[in-house]
């Protein structure tokens, strides 16, 4: 077999399926699964193999984080490992992340007409306006375990990888892209033209000051388009790579044991370095799931924090 096929075979595992989930079909003829499509408006809508991973990781997502709220909605402490492990990366997303990118640098506190806040509730308002950040953390919490959740499916054998797609990663790019613009809109009290004349810099220079203005302005508007697209490209690279090295490893096993006349131990061998390789690889794929899906998160969040304060 030549290697481009070998690099199709393992390409395909990693790509997005339409009308047919096929399972590893050069191992396992005969393993698939037709995936169902509709119409709306005289449109077809195909539900594709990605599709169907991601509602998966979001029924995840909901299974373990709904129960977990109501416990901390009545005060009760969460108990085993699992709902101490998700409660404690929720706190460093937002100790680490939100509150550090997205809190006011300069917060306004309100005070009575002495100077003095009125005890408790004077206290209880600054903490809310000192981490103005906390808004934005169900965004921020929902972006992480979503893409954290499709990175560890991708681990998963017979899954896939959703983040694998660029149409994915940059689904998830666009939802940011809204953000980093809708968040300072929303902090203008919803006037766009109160947010886009935050980013019009004043250059007091005769006759060119305002043509410099108006560069940097547009710049300043294509870099968040840039900053989106950096965003998708980074995680799909990444994840699509990650994959495509472990399935290339494991088809040596494959190559290797189809060819006539090989030698059994010569293939054990091969079989045994692969498969080591392989495990060895995996738990650096597990840290590079957490990772990437911290730097999408992290990344969202500094930007949001360079449009909501711009003067900053």
């Amino acid at each position: 077999m030549a290697s481009g096929s070998a690099t199709d075979h393992v390409l395909h595992e990693v790509q997005d399926h339409e009308k047919t989930w096929v399972v590893f079909e050069r191992f396992l003829d005969g393993v698939k699964f037709d995936l169902w499509s509709f119409h709306i408006g005289g449109y077809e809508v195909q539900i594709t193999k990605f599709m169907i991973l991601e509602l998966v990781a979001a029924f995840i997502i909901a299974a373990i984080s709904i129960p977990l709220a109501r416990k901390i909605q009545t005060g009760d402490l969460p108990k085993g490992y699992l709902w101490n492990f998700l409660e404690t990366i929720l706190l460093f997303i937002r100790d680490e992340i939100a509150r550090p990118n997205l809190d006011d640098p300069h917060p306004h506190h309100h005070h009575d007409e002495h100077g003095h806040g009125h005890g408790h509730a004077a206290h209880a308002e600054a903490q809310v306006e000192e981490h103005a950040a906390d808004k934005y953390l169900p965004f921020l919490w929902t972006l992480f375990l979503f893409i954290l959740m499709l990175n560890l499916l991708g681990m998963v054998p017979f899954m896939g990888s959703a983040t694998a797609s660029i149409w994915v990663t940059g689904g998830l790019a666009i939802c940011s892209f809204v953000m980093m613009h809708g968040a300072a809109i929303a902090n203008k009290h919803g006037n766009v033209f109160a947010y886009l004349a935050s980013l019009w810099p004043k250059i007091d220079v005769p006759l060119v000051g305002p043509l410099f203005s108006l560069l940097i302005f547009v710049i300043e508007l294509l870099g968040t388009v840039i900053k989106a697209g950096v965003l998708a490209v980074r995680l799909f690279a990444n994840m699509f790579a990650g994959h495509m090295v472990l399935g290339m490893i494991l088809f040596f096993i494959y190559l290797v044991g189809a060819k006539d006349g090989i030698n059994l131990i010569f293939w054990s061998g091969v079989s045994l370095a692969s498969v080591v390789g392989v495990v060895a690889l995996s738990l650096l794929e597990l840290f590079v799931a957490f990772l990437q899906a911290y730097v999408f998160t992290f990344l969202t969040a500094l930007f949001m924090g360079m449009n909501l304060y711009p003067e900053h």
